[in-house]
């Protein structure tokens, strides 16, 4: 079965985020209210499997493995059919 996955892959909540700091203080500049911008990554991608649950293992090797740094990132992903 093919499965479709979107992937969030964000800083820890604990961590700064310079990245986001920045677009939020462009933001402000031009004029737009925002607060606390995150800036991560969004992976969609197409998997091949048995079930919903071993496209779900799957996937957790892949981030854990792959598409995410522990120490910095946390990840979260939807699998539809």
């Amino acid at each position: 079965m093919q499965f479709k996955v979107e992937i969030n892959v964000m800083p820890l909540k604990e961590l700064l985020d310079p990245q986001g700091k920045a677009v939020e203080q462009s933001m402000h500049n031009l004029g737009f209210q925002a607060a606390q911008v995150r800036i991560g990554k969004h992976i969609t991608l197409q998997i091949e499997a048995e079930s919903k649950e071993q496209a779900t293992k799957s996937v957790e090797e892949i981030c854990k493995k792959l598409l995410h740094n522990p120490v910095m990132e946390y990840f979260e992903f939807s699998i539809s059919e």
